[in-house]
């Protein structure tokens, strides 16, 4: 199977990463004009399903070292698969409520908010777990990020009330998403042997973790996707039956932002052997930066911000790239 074999090819897989799970959101906004964000999300799991499939028999079966994908599959204990597929559940239900907070507030709030607290708490359960780098410079970082997120709610709670469907319920809504994001990863790197040129019994290889997480979110999205389809947070009920009436195109963006959103997935998860977990995951959250850049420059989410509080995303945008900065030194002292 491939793997990373230097430092530096990992903060490169990483950063990719990170505009991966920045950008994939901006196929939701794409379809959201008339395309409810339930049933684009059944798409956008498919694309999970489909890329973990493409990488586990491409790069994960190629190549002289590791374990091939199926024979990786034959050996793994179920302790093993069931956590990387209870990875998948964490992240589905976390992933379902970003999506929710995101068609409420918009990506520059939602991601700075969820992602940048699942960023937090994903750096401290992951160090905890396996402690690579400086953790002064490591919780730094994190402080940094921390001070962004707090600077983006302040300027989200600024705009005009009528720019806002429902700003506490979007906030909650991240935050909650958040917290739940923040130990899917855990999940998926104890199912995988640390070392990736080390193969363990019983242990997964990165990519056949990445394909049980994918068919975790896959299969729980039956029961998540089902309820929220049901009692959506806003707008009315949708049914199946709707799913089907879309377009080729439609269908296919949906899919595509589930595919942007694996690769980025999968590169963290090969990266994680050089860079381990923590530094690994952290990195790759700097797509609240991303996300945010998208929301501000792009869709122009903050376009009503009174001029006076514009302060508050520069500084946002300053402290996040500070924090990822101090993230990235902390393997290197």
């Amino acid at each position: 199977m491939f793997i990373i074999e230097t430092y530096t090819t990992a903060v490169l897989f990483s950063a990719i990463t990170m505009i991966c799970w920045g950008s994939w959101a901006n196929t939701q906004k794409l379809a959201s004009s008339n395309w409810r964000f339930e049933l684009f999300y059944w798409d956008y799991v498919i694309g999970i399903v489909i890329l973990s499939l493409i990488f586990a028999f491409t790069l994960g079966s190629s190549g002289e070292q590791g374990r091939s994908f199926i024979a990786d599959l034959q050996q793994a204990d179920f302790s093993s698969l069931s956590s990387a597929f209870f990875g998948g559940i964490v992240f589905n239900a976390a992933n379902i409520l970003l999506g929710a907070a995101i068609s409420i507030s918009g990506m520059a709030v939602a991601f700075p908010v969820g992602i940048g607290l699942a960023l937090v708490i994903g750096v401290a359960v992951n160090y905890a777990q396996n402690p690579i780098g400086d953790v002064g410079l490591l919780f730094g970082g994190v402080a940094l990020v921390i001070l962004a997120i707090l600077l983006n709610a302040n300027a989200y709670r600024s705009l005009p009330k009528d720019q806002t469907k429902s700003p506490t319920k979007g906030l909650i809504l991240s935050m909650v998403a958040g917290i739940l994001m923040g130990f899917f990863y855990k999940y998926v790197a104890d199912a995988m042997f640390l070392d990736f040129t080390q193969p363990l019994p019983g242990k997964l290889s990165p990519y056949s973790a990445v394909v049980l997480f994918a068919l975790g979110i896959f299969g729980s999205n039956f029961l998540f996707n089902t309820l929220l389809m049901r009692r959506p947070f806003v707008g009315t009920p949708v049914s199946y039956s709707d799913y089907y009436k879309g377009s080729f195109k439609t269908h296919l963006t949906g899919i595509l932002g589930g595919i942007i959103w694996c690769i980025g997935m999968a590169f963290s998860i090969i990266a994680s052997d050089m860079a381990g977990p923590a530094i690994s995951y952290g990195l790759g959250q700097g797509a609240t930066m991303v996300a945010a850049f998208w929301g501000v420059y792009v869709w122009k989410e903050f376009k009503a911000l009174p001029a006076s509080k514009h302060i508050l995303l520069k500084m946002m945008f300053i402290l996040f790239l500070l924090g990822i900065g101090l993230i990235v030194y902390s393997k290197l002292v």
